[in-house]
């Protein structure tokens, strides 16, 4: 499985801001995100704190172990 670029602190730290009301061509810019990835992981982690996020990860890897059984 591909690592990705970012962590989840930055990419919840991005979204923060898009909230606080900063465009978001300013946002993706700093840290090199395009606009696709952006929309597509506001869609997956919007409404979402940070130990929410965390929480994903290990249940998506049982859930593929236990889709495997």
């Amino acid at each position: 499985m591909k690592n990705g670029r970012f962590s989840d602190a930055q990419i919840m730290g991005i979204f923060k801001k898009a909230e606080g009301g900063i465009p978001v061509s300013e946002l993706r810019r700093e840290p090199g995100m395009s606009s696709a990835s952006f929309y597509k992981r506001r869609a997956k982690f919007g409404g979402m704190d940070t130990a929410m996020v965390s929480q994903i990860k290990p249940m998506s890897e049982e859930n593929r172990r236990l889709k495997r059984m």
